[in-house]
């Protein structure tokens, strides 16, 4: 692959070794410091001590929100969808008119 790297990539104490490409690198290292910056918050906010415990609390927080985003874009492209077909409706009346 070209463009590929070798990162090591730190999450919860432990090192994740990742072969990856050189786009990508600057994602993924800002989502493992994110992923850190979570953990960190919930074992300061709820005196969490296992890391196990705070790294399922991350994930689930994490995946609630790409869930809820995933929801509001479907809603949202379904208002979009209504509001031009509307407008497509009123075009062919127009059309139709004159």
């Amino acid at each position: 692959m070209r463009g590929e790297l070798k990162i090591k990539i730190a999450i919860a104490d432990r090192v994740y070794p990742l072969t990856i490409g050189s786009a990508q690198e600057e994602g993924l290292r800002k989502a493992g410091m994110r992923v850190n910056e979570m953990v960190g918050a919930f074992e300061r906010s709820y005196a969490v001590r296992d890391k196990q415990d705070a790294l399922a609390m991350a994930a689930f927080q994490l995946a609630s929100k790409i869930e809820l985003n995933e929801i509001q874009n479907r809603n949202e492209d379904l208002e979009l969808m209504e509001r031009l077909e509307k407008l497509q409706r009123s075009m062919c009346k127009h059309n139709q008119t004159t």
